[in-house]
């Protein structure tokens, strides 16, 4: 995978998991669809994928100056 498109999907996701974990966004249209059952486990997966996608977006910046600077 290209280093700008890895960068790119890790910014996007860490946005993304970001409204999703501090804002109750996910809440009112999980709830306005009927999935009120599912927000009990939305903290045991949205906030590893939040460290996930840092993590990426993390790589990927190493990555693209590893490769700038040689």
């Amino acid at each position: 995978m290209q280093d700008k498109n890895l960068l790119k999907i890790g910014i996007v996701g860490t946005i993304i998991a970001a409204l999703c974990c501090f804002t109750p966004l996910l809440v009112i249209l999980a709830s306005a669809v009927g999935l009120s059952a599912i927000l009990g486990v939305l903290d045991i997966v949205l906030l590893p994928a939040l460290a996930i996608f840092i993590g990426i977006t993390g790589y990927a910046l190493w990555k693209l100056k590893y490769k700038t600077s040689n």
